[in-house]
């Protein structure tokens, strides 16, 4: 089993969406192994966006990520887990999200956009040990 994180951002919770995201990827076959319901703390947000630091739009990334809470969640599920995610996440922007993916459905802009989820196998480990610091890998006890 391949693990990913996924984030169902302050919008997402705002809009009462969260239960309709997850019963996406639960329908598509994908099992939750962990999940919380966070107020992200700033040291958080910034250690999970460091590669984005640099970029003009980081401030507004924090300040959003950390103005409400967010549903932190670990999905199983076959290998490349994370590419079934980000396919049924949809594009960034949601004008350009495809019809039936959670942005094409539900996102209204770029820095609004409902979820997060790893970009790769290093991200997702990466991002789970740092959401999720106790959680062990698959197969372990």
């Amino acid at each position: 089993m391949n693990r990913t994180l996924v984030i169902c951002k302050p919008d997402a919770v705002e809009r009462g969406l969260v239960g309709e995201i997850l019963a996406r990827f639960e329908r598509r076959g994908l099992r939750l192994v962990a999940g919380e319901l966070r107020l992200v703390d700033k040291d958080t947000a910034a250690t999970h966006y460091a590669e984005h630091a640099e970029r003009p739009f980081y401030g507004e990334l924090i300040e959003f990520i950390t103005r409400s809470p967010s549903f932190v969640t670990v999905l199983e599920g076959p290998e490349d887990t994370w590419s079934i995610v980000r396919t049924m996440m949809g594009a960034t922007n949601p004008a350009g999200a495809a019809p039936g993916t959670i942005r094409g459905d539900y996102g209204l802009e770029t820095t609004e956009n409902l979820v997060h989820g790893s970009d790769g196998p290093e991200s997702a480990q990466r991002e789970i040990a740092l959401w999720f610091p106790g959680l062990s890998a698959p197969g372990e006890a």
